[in-house]
């Protein structure tokens, strides 16, 4: 039925939601001024993956004969299998099948989560996540009708626990934490976050969707870090095959943890027909079982790394530092649109600037060192830095 008019204009009626732009859609005037250059634009703005997926991934992807049946929403059993094969190889933690299901990437996870979480428990309202952060914790928060609450981060680029209110903690529905950090590549207290949620009775939701890389070392080995390794009350790790394995096309995805979280959220996304593809849960078991590729990448990114932070450095004479984790420079520059702008001018690079990522951001910049090795000389060499 129409409304009529007047009732659709009424002047006590409140605005509806109206989409804001998405983030990274502010950086689209710049990558004009990248046409000058033979090649064009070297766009380190977003974490796409360049290089291949292994082999067998693809072999898997094309013969699994899946793709005419609908999958189940939770996760085919082979795929839940193999993330806990993967999870108990990686972090040394024993995760049951059944308290591991499937999700379409883990954006769409974070994206929804809030209103799940919301019907869960309709008397809590408010989203806790990092200050500085992916704008999804935030948007999905919003999109809930919850408030979006920021939580600083400390002076190790953590999230400062001792910072969130009293008041905000009785209200919160949940916490987010990522580790390592999507922009500034700090290495959270993951174990703390697990401790402080259960204290005050709000589930942890930890993004460890850079888990495989984590540059320190431990006993000559790449460290591991899951909230998983602190028990599962309470928590949920999430995870993705995008960035270990190259696969962010596919949209393979898993989280995991506390059994009565996972049984509830599995139960509400079935309903809305939350299911990964078949034979990119397939392709998503031949990726988690093969950890040879996952070191070949952390060496092509550890390289990537050095030199793009060593072309920088020369360039601006701004140090720019090596992040503990993810594969993402974070540096302080001052006026970050700018320099932005400066370096799409110089060498038809885009990079991000920090405040897309949150107010405390600004003034940083995060470049994704996500293109090839030739990509990067190409930038170094339009730069004239040897």
């Amino acid at each position: 039925m129409r409304q009529n008019e007047g009732s659709m204009n009424a002047p006590d009626r409140p605005a509806g939601f109206e989409p804001p732009p998405y983030p990274y859609e502010r950086l689209d005037s710049f990558k004009p001024l990248a046409t000058a250059f033979p090649g064009g634009l070297i766009d380190l703005s977003i974490g796409t993956p360049c290089d291949p997926p292994p082999a067998c991934v693809l072999e898997a992807l094309a013969v699994s004969n899946s793709e005419r049946g609908y999958p189940a929403s939770i996760g085919s059993q082979a795929l839940r299998e193999a993330f806990a094969s993967w999870m108990d190889r990686r972090f040394a933690v024993t995760i049951k099948p059944s308290d591991i299901a499937a999700c379409i990437g883990t954006k769409e996870f974070v994206g929804t989560l809030p209103q799940w979480m919301k019907l869960r428990t309709p008397w809590l309202d408010t989203v806790l996540y990092p200050a500085v952060s992916y704008p999804t914790y935030e948007m999905g928060a919003t999109l809930a009708g919850c408030r979006a609450v920021s939580v600083p981060t400390n002076e190790n680029g953590g999230i400062d626990l001792s910072a969130i209110s009293p008041d905000d903690a009785k209200r919160a529905l949940l916490l987010w934490v990522n580790s390592p950090s999507n922009p500034t590549g700090a290495v959270d207290d993951v174990g703390a976050a697990a401790q402080w949620g259960r204290e005050h009775q709000v589930p942890v939701f930890s993004d460890e969707c850079y888990a495989e890389f984590i540059w320190a070392q431990e006993n000559g080995k790449a460290r591991t870090q899951s909230i998983l390794q602190h028990g599962s009350q309470g928590v949920i790790a999430v995870h993705s095959l995008s960035k270990r394995s190259n696969l962010a096309g596919l949209r393979v995805g898993a989280y995991a943890g506390d059994s009565e979280l996972v049984h509830y959220l599995s139960e509400v996304r079935k309903h809305v027909g939350m299911m990964v593809p078949g034979p990119a849960q397939a392709a998503g078991v031949a990726a988690l079982d093969d950890d040879q590729h996952v070191l070949l990448q952390r060496d092509r990114y550890r390289h990537r790394l050095e030199r793009m932070a060593d072309i920088l450095s020369k360039w601006s004479g701004v140090e720019v530092p090596l992040p503990a984790g993810g594969f993402y420079l974070w540096f302080h520059v001052g006026d970050a649109w700018g320099y932005t702008e400066k370096l799409v001018r110089a060498a038809g690079a885009l990079v991000s600037p920090g405040d897309l990522y949150g107010v405390q951001g600004s003034g940083f910049i995060r470049v994704a060192v996500v293109q090839s090795d030739d990509a990067i000389e190409q930038v170094a060499q339009r730069l004239g830095v040897a």
